[in-house]
């Protein structure tokens, strides 16, 4: 993820009703919820749900698909891990044990080696 694409998603995410629809589509998992219950769950009318529903698929954050006569919203976790370690990336200039509370596994670390010890790696 690049810092527009960042810029992009952090403007999404900076509105009350967004930021929850993500939240409640990333406890929803891979399968997504439809439209309606996204709407119901966060307290908007259906209107308002498809607003903020675009928004957040413009800045790749949610995903969409059509099913039956339903649409079915899921996160991007590919977009959520990007955004997470577009932050990380520059965390602990080269020390990984500063990033360790914040990184989940060896792999997410990787992101702390510095470039000249990844380059011979």
């Amino acid at each position: 993820m690049d810092q527009t694409q960042a810029l992009d998603a952090f403007g999404a995410l900076s509105q009350e009703t967004r930021l929850a629809m993500v939240r409640l589509l990333v406890r929803a998992g891979p399968g997504g919820l439809p439209a309606g219950t996204i709407a119901e769950e966060v307290g908007v009318s259906a209107s308002g749900a498809s607003f903020h529903l675009a928004h957040l698929e413009r800045a790749g954050l949610v995903e969409s698909r059509r099913e039956a006569r339903s649409i079915i919203y899921s996160a991007s976790f590919t977009a959520l891990s990007g955004l997470v370690a577009f932050l990380m990336r520059d965390c602990c200039q080269g020390h990984p044990e500063i990033c360790a509370p914040a990184t989940a596994t060896a792999a997410d670390a990787a992101c702390c080696t510095p470039a000249r010890e990844v380059d011979h790696v």
